[in-house]
Order: C-alpha cells, then structure tokens, then sequence
C-alpha cells in the first residue's frame, strides 16, 4: 500500500481540482506555478511530469485569460509538463496557443508539425519564429504555410532549410518579388539557389516598372534609364541625412532601409555624404551598367557588402545576373585587402565624371554664346 500511496494520491488531487471551487482552483495553479519555477534544486523534468495530471484537469475549468497566463508561464521554463504544453499548443484560441508555440522547450518536433498541419496561420507565425526549426518541420511550413510564414522563416536564422525547402521556395518566389528579395539576402542562402533565383525572376524594381513591349517598338531592347532626383528632392532630403550622419544613426541600416523602400534622393545623397564626393558622382555610378563603380562608393562609404548587395539589387531597371553579383563580391572583397588601390580608382572615377561635367557644361555655355 505504501509504494502506490503517492499515485493515489496524484489521483485524489485531480478529482478534487475536478469539483472544488473556481477562486479554490486558482490558488492551487498559483502554487503549483510557484512550485515549477521555484524548483531549481530539485529535478525539475520528474516534478513537470508529477504535477502535469493536475494541470490538465484544472485546464478543463479555466477560462482563457488564466490559460493565457499558464502558457506564458510554461513557455519560460526549461522543464515543463509535456501534456499540459501539449494542449496548450493545440488549443483553438490563438492567444493561448502561440505563446507556447513560440518558446516551449516542452513540445517535440513531432508535435509541432502535427500543430503545424492542423493549425492557422497565426500557429504556424509562431512556430516559424522559434529560436530553432529543424529542416523536417521547415519544410511543412511552407508547404503548409502561406507568403507570411515563408517570409517569417527566410528572416529566421534558427530556420534550418533543406534542398527540398530551398527548391519549395523557388518555385514560390518565380512570382513574388518580395520572397525573391528577402530570400536572395539571406545569409547562407548556397550560390545554386542564389543563381535559380536571379535568372528566374527580373529585379523587383524592374518588374514594378517596365512594360511589355510590343514587337514594332525599336526601343524594345533598350536598357531602362532610372530616373533620377531633382534638385528640389536633394535639397529636401539632405538635411535630414547630414542631420543623421552628425549623430551616428547614417549607417548601413539606414542606407539599406533607403535601398529597400527605393528613397532614391535620400540613399544617393546618403552615399554622397558618406563617400565625400558631389551627388553627381553618385548618380553617375549608380546609374552605369557596370557595378564597379558603385561598389567602389560603398567601399568609400565604408558599408558592408549586405548594404552593398541590396543597393546593387534595388537599382532601377539595370538586372544583376549572377555572374555580376560574384563579380561585385569580389571586387567588394578585393577592395577590402586593398584599401590604397581602392582609393586610387574611386579618386580616378570621380575625376573623371567631373571632367565630362565640365565639358557639358563649357559645350552648353558655347552653344549659348
């Protein structure tokens, strides 16, 4: 009798929580809470699976405020009740499932991808934002999940992708720019699918801002020319951007949201400011077809080769193929052994855009007179 004295005892317990009083069932969760994160020095997985029974009967009488607060509480610790975080994470009301979903160190890989399966799509953000997703589980996700939980994946590092993911994911992106974009910038994506993912899909800007064109049209192979700013835009824009160059917030994740968002007057005269050179130099390399000299004045402005990557991926209407791309990382890379040979060239560019200016401008002062 002594030996299955403790498990009768677990038994008469749970029926109590079965019948006793709501304000009753409460204090008994505050105290078995305190007991679970209170237990440093006890063995904290045999304690979880001794009061997990209770916990599942008094979830069967509390109402959804206090089953929001027991995940919350279950989610933090490292050893928690499995079956208790397990219907937890199953549970129809996101605001109570997510939460455990988002952290539980509880639920097994299996469980997550049963939840995965069955759940919406705010079950599914939650697991795709876990500090860890095995590649299994990754790849469920985006075949079960939809452009939300793709993009919330892509931007989690803890996401472990599989070949299978990856080509999943291609295929996804041949008619989203935006999953292009984010999944062409993540880092570790492998060159492969980097290279499916240029040649399948123009760049986003591109896209956004061509026409077909028709057959008679002789202009039809003709490279876009990117509009640039006006005076007026440069002169809005730059005081903002000395302004946050004098207190140290002019920095790669300022000019890369610019790049993103296409704010071309505020990225050109960003680069002006960081690089020291006039915005007609700027304007001038931004807008050449070879990457070089734009490389060059991310060099100048001291940014890393991430910014560099989406300045030269969000130009309009000039398309980075692959080959470029390796191309600019290796100038990128080269320039960074070599920072006298660098400077020569970007001071030979600049020289050399403002001698063409000057004679523009003496040809049009010629034509004038």
């Amino acid at each position: 009798m002594m030996a299955n004295a403790p498990a009768n005892l677990l038994i008469e317990l749970e029926d109590a929580v079965a019948t006793c009083p709501l304000d009753r069932c409460s204090r008994i969760l505050d105290g078995i809470l305190q007991l679970l994160s209170g237990s440093r020095d006890r063995p904290q997985q045999l304690l979880a699976n001794v009061v997990d029974g209770v916990l599942v009967r008094l979830m069967e009488r509390l109402e959804a405020s206090a089953l929001i607060q027991l995940g919350d509480a279950l989610a933090e610790l490292k050893a928690a009740p499995p079956e208790t975080s397990r219907r937890l994470a199953s549970h129809d009301d996101p605001d109570v499932a997510c939460r455990v979903l988002l952290k539980s160190l509880a639920l097994s890989a299996s469980d997550l991808e049963t939840i995965a399966i069955s759940c919406g799509e705010p079950q599914q953000l939650a697991i795709a934002s876990r500090a860890r997703i095995e590649p299994q589980l990754t790849e469920t996700l985006i075949r079960r999940g939809g452009r939300a939980v793709h993009l919330a994946l892509i931007g989690n590092a803890g996401a472990q992708f599989s070949d299978a993911a990856y080509v999943a994911l291609v295929e996804t992106c041949a008619s989203d720019d935006e999953l292009t974009k984010a999944l062409a910038l993540r880092p570790g994506t492998p060159d492969p699918v980097l290279k499916k993912l240029l040649s399948a899909s123009p760049a986003p800007n591109a896209r956004a801002e061509t026409k077909a064109p028709s057959v008679s049209d002789p202009q039809a192979a003709a490279p876009i020319v990117p509009r640039l700013p006006s005076a007026a835009d440069y002169a809005s824009a730059r005081p903002e951007i000395v302004a946050l160059n004098r207190i140290g917030k002019l920095n790669d994740s300022t000019v890369n949201r610019f790049a993103i968002r296409g704010e071309t007057a505020n990225l050109l005269t960003a680069l002006s400011v960081l690089s020291g050179t006039p915005v007609e130099i700027v304007e001038h390399v931004m807008t050449d077809g070879d990457c070089e000299g734009l490389v060059m004045a991310c060099r100048a402005s001291r940014l890393n080769w991430q910014t560099t990557l989406t300045i030269l991926s969000n130009r309009s209407g000039i398309r980075l193929s692959f080959a470029e791309r390796e191309r600019a990382q290796l100038i990128f890379e080269t320039l960074l052994l070599s920072t006298s040979q660098w400077t020569v060239r970007w001071g030979e560019i600049a020289a050399s855009v403002k001698g063409s200016s000057r004679g523009s401008r003496g040809a049009k002062a010629g034509a004038s007179r």
